[in-house]
């Protein structure tokens, strides 16, 4: 009798050990969230680099477990292993790694050739302080909004990577939705670019882009990081690691730096912050009403800076002769969703004229935005840390 009533023990207290037993609402909902972000993935190829590693590590996040049983387990457990690899976001060293990638696969020539362009990158920044105002409107404390804000950059890297440093509580929140509005830039950009051009301007067709020079190439990232870094220096972490990436491309004598850079490196990267930032939706810290908040509010951001770019084109299209008027379906590719944004403006752009190639064109102000977002982050760094 002893013996059956030990194994009944032992049944009873594996059983609260399992995720069935620990199961909560909370976790059901966030478990179909990252299958979501699978299936948008897988089939309909939003951003599949990001949405695959964020998607199963929200799986891997929501599996529940006895949290009182303390066995090193879950990621905001100190000691586990999720948890080492999670100080990558926390400490905030996995974005500028991923800018540094990003330097060292990014082409500036289109904005180094028409360096007027960059300016509609900078205008779509103002997605971020709109999002700033209203998070401040719906009672987020100030450095919160301004972590918040980042979102209209639509530029999860540097989302993370501010967040982390304003505000870590929202930290998970804030990336699933920088993240998730640039994996719909497909779904979101559209129906603003054709509500807001008309025919004419949709055919609008600009010159071909000056061959640019290596030495001008060379120069870029140097005077870049100088003019930028000591204009904000606190966002030298990012900014130095993208221009410094960009140099490695451009400098003809350190290929095998710029391959790991822009491949082993940042793929590896990208595994790991995307899993651990999906991961950090665990169902009994994440689902908030602030999260809600935070993903109404990153919308609204996105939002605006895909409308600011385009009307910023708009208008300076009053101002430019008719042979150098520029297309404001690049307006969109402000944002620094490098490279879905402008493939966007290409798109859209050959729906009315097949001839029409907007591609190298958009690449000037999305590769501005990545720049944009940057400096903004160091902006709200520095007046909010």
């Amino acid at each position: 009798m002893n013996s059956l009533l030990s194994i009944a023990d032992n049944l009873a207290t594996f059983w609260n050990f399992t995720g069935f037993a620990n199961a909560e609402p909370g976790h059901i909902v966030m478990i179909l969230v990252g299958l979501f972000f699978i299936y948008l993935a897988i089939k309909k190829e939003f951003e599949p680099l990001l949405l695959i590693p964020i998607g199963f590590g929200i799986l891997i996040g929501n599996i529940p477990f006895n949290e009182a049983a303390n066995m090193q387990i879950g990621i905001y457990e100190e000691g586990s292993v999720f948890n080492i690899l999670y100080q990558g976001v926390v400490q905030g060293w996995y974005p500028p790694l991923i800018f540094l990638g990003i330097g060292a696969m990014t082409d500036f020539s289109s904005l180094i050739a028409n360096p007027k362009l960059i300016l509609i990158g900078a205008a779509a920044q103002f997605g971020i302080f709109a999002a700033y105002i209203i998070a401040t409107m719906w009672g987020f404390a100030p450095n919160e909004a301004g972590a918040i804000g980042i979102i209209g950059g639509a530029d999860g890297p540097t989302a993370i990577f501010l967040s982390s440093k304003l505000a870590p509580h929202l930290l998970g929140a804030i990336a699933i939705s920088a993240y998730s509005y640039m994996a719909l830039v497909p779904v979101i950009q559209p129906p603003f670019m054709r509500m807001l051009t008309t025919k004419n301007e949709r055919v609008i067709k600009m010159k071909t882009p000056r061959v640019v020079s290596q030495t001008e190439k060379i120069l870029f990232p140097i005077m870049g990081l100088l003019l930028t870094a000591f204009l904000v220096p606190s966002g030298l972490a990012l900014l130095g690691m993208l221009f410094f990436g960009n140099l490695l491309k451009e400098s003809g004598v350190t290929r095998r730096l710029a391959e790991t850079a822009r491949g082993p490196l940042i793929d590896t990267i990208t595994i790991l912050l995307g899993l651990t930032v999906g991961a950090s939706t665990q169902a009994t810290t994440f689902i908030r009403w602030e999260s809600l908040k935070v993903f109404g509010i990153g919308a609204l951001s996105f939002i605006v800076a895909t409308v600011t770019g385009i009307l910023f084109v708009k208008f300076m299209n009053i101002f430019l002769a008719k042979g150098k008027k520029i297309n404001p379906l690049i307006g969109n590719s402000g944002v620094s969703a490098v490279p879905d944004s402008a493939r966007i403006s290409q798109h859209v752009g050959m729906e009315y004229d097949p001839s029409n190639y907007l591609l190298m064109h958009a690449m000037g102000p999305n590769v501005a935005g990545v720049i944009g977002s940057a400096v903004a982050a160091g902006i709200l760094l520095g007046f909010l840390y």
